[in-house]
């Protein structure tokens, strides 16, 4: 897939010529987001991404639009990175690793081009550019990728969860790929670590299990409706896309709960009924855009990003200044864990008191009941 782009120019064989990519002035900046092929209100990687370039843009002055491919593939994603710069935009933000194949095809094609990629690990390019020396999949000197480290902002969900007085919960991931376990085993071990602080670690389970997919059907509803109706689990922390739906939809039937991932969840998992949503385990997508899009246009500091791949977790005490995180609004805090509880936690963890294994090997060593199911497909 990836275009030999001097090969192909010297032989003059390159239909999208080096003549059809724009020279842009140093000081000229003009921003598109390019939507993974869903919409900008899904309130998810997309709406986050597109909410916080826009504003930046807006306060800013910069020129921004944003592209939606018209096809769940990727050559439908790199046809709409083509149209973006061919109307003039010269930073292209790309949220999620279905980008892969996008940075792995584009980023030689238009070296004047800023390319930020978020959530996209030297994985997903090696895997998409068919090489283990990850520079040779793509353009180094024109990308910047960030990485989440997940394992955190899932602790921070557990140990709400027990905190908050759920004693049974379950996580249903999407698919079992390194950051979907990050996540679980992040959420097992701060449930784990909650349940022994308040002496009842014997009284606390987690069931545990991937969908197989990213999104819910019946057969996950199925599975979900077993959990909540059967097995007494009283809240699941969804991970993996539109995998959600299922998880709320035999929620709502037995007045269950559920925890978002990625981005606060809350407005679109409560549409499943009132309350539904106990927190969320959150990627800091809107501050990765602000900082790379204030040191590019604002800072003139590319030079200091510019082919990295930055695995971004906690930054600060502050817990609304870290990449990783549950959000302030809608947390169903309570007398077991209000905010003020949150930020002490967050203290903790940022000043290693707290460790948090990002190991992906084997689930973690707990004193809780972890039941691990396997695969539902």
């Amino acid at each position: 897939m990836k275009r030999k782009l001097l090969a192909a120019a010297m032989a003059g064989m390159m239909a999208l010529s080096m003549a059809a990519v724009p020279v842009f002035a140093e000081s000229e900046y003009s921003v598109a987001m390019v939507t993974d092929s869903g919409d900008i209100t899904d309130q998810s990687f997309n709406q986050t991404t597109y909410e916080a370039c826009k504003a930046f843009c807006e306060e800013n002055g910069i020129d921004f639009n944003y592209y939606k491919p018209d096809g769940d593939s990727d050559e439908a994603r790199i046809a709409s990175v083509d149209q973006a710069v061919a109307d003039g935009h010269n930073i292209i933000v790309l949220p999620g690793y279905l980008f892969a194949a996008t940075i792995v095809e584009e980023s030689p094609v238009y070296p004047e081009v800023k390319f930020v990629a978020l959530d996209m690990s030297e994985g997903d390019l090696m895997g998409a550019g068919g090489s283990e020396n990850v520079e040779e999949c793509y353009n180094t000197e024109n990308t910047y990728c960030a990485i989440y480290q997940e394992e955190y902002s899932g602790y921070m969900a557990g140990y709400a969860a027990v905190k908050l007085g759920y004693k049974h919960l379950g996580f249903l991931g999407g698919m079992s790929v390194p950051a979907v376990i990050r996540y679980g085993y992040g959420f097992v071990q701060g449930a784990n670590d909650a349940a022994v602080e308040l002496g009842i670690a014997e009284e606390v389970t987690v069931d545990y299990v991937y969908g197989g997919q990213f999104y819910g059907d019946a057969d996950i509803t199925a599975y979900m409706d077993t959990w909540y109706s059967t097995n007494g689990v009283e809240v699941v922390f969804a991970c993996g896309g539109g995998i959600y739906t299922s998880a709320a939809e035999a929620a709502a039937k037995v007045d269950g709960k559920v925890i978002g991932v990625d981005s606060d969840q809350a407005p679109i998992i409560d549409a499943y009924g009132e309350g539904m949503t106990v927190t969320s385990a959150m990627k800091g997508l809107a501050p990765t855009v602000n900082t790379l899009l204030s040191e590019i246009v604002l800072n003139d500091n590319w030079d200091a990003y510019v082919g990295q791949i930055q695995n971004l977790g906690l930054v600060s005490e502050n817990p609304e200044e870290n990449y990783v995180q549950i959000p302030m609004e809608s947390t169903q805090w309570a007398d077991g864990f209000t905010q003020d509880d949150y930020k002490e936690l967050v203290k903790k963890l940022y000043a290693g008191e707290i460790e948090v294994s990002n190991s992906i090997d084997a689930a973690p060593e707990v004193e809780i009941t972890l039941n691990e199911q396997g695969n539902i497909k």
